[in-house]
């Protein structure tokens, strides 16, 4: 299944809907987002269906409570998740960088409840952790683990390992 969060673009709305994407329409979910769908185990009732050529699509997650971005070594860094962004926003800084990865989203009960791209920018020109505060572009569509799980990637394990020692919430991003 594909799932985002959008918005018709008349009227505009500041935070938008949870939606299923099916072929080239968009399906309003019953769920105030997709933290919120994932947490009722990724079921919910269906409204009103939408072309989505007339749809704005955000980022699927708007504030997660954490971001954990793993690098080879198989250890992590917190990125700030008062940072995300939509596909298309302004990171905010000249000169930044992108660095893509694959971002799982945490659902019900610390299990995976979709994959996103997750893009983290970076600037070289700020000092320290400042270099990659400021912006993660997310989404802007998640693919539930039901279509498969992106390759390369022992997802568990990174998730085992995120998990370790604290309580993963739905909507926790656990990127690389």
């Amino acid at each position: 299944m594909k799932l985002c969060m959008f918005s018709p673009r008349e009227p505009f709305l500041d935070r938008g809907w949870p939606g299923r994407i099916d072929g080239e329409t968009v399906i309003q979910l019953a769920a105030q987002t997709l933290q919120a769908f994932f947490t009722g185990g990724g079921q919910a009732r269906e409204h009103a269906e939408y072309a989505l050529a007339d749809v704005v699509l955000r980022a699927p997650v708007l504030h997660p409570p954490s971001v954990r971005i793993f690098d080879d070594s198989g250890d992590f860094v917190f990125a700030n998740p008062a940072a995300v962004k939509a596909v298309g926003e302004d990171p905010g800084v000249e000169g930044a960088e992108p660095v893509e990865h694959v971002a799982a989203i945490i659902g019900a009960d610390g299990a995976i409840g979709g994959f996103t791209p997750l893009v983290e920018w970076v600037a070289r020109d700020l000092r320290g952790a400042k270099q990659r505060d400021f912006a993660l572009t997310l989404g802007p569509v998640v693919t539930t683990p039901d279509e498969g799980m992106p390759p390369g990637v022992d997802w568990e394990r990174l998730v085992a390992h995120a998990a370790e020692n604290t309580t993963l919430y739905p909507g926790d991003l656990i990127a690389r």
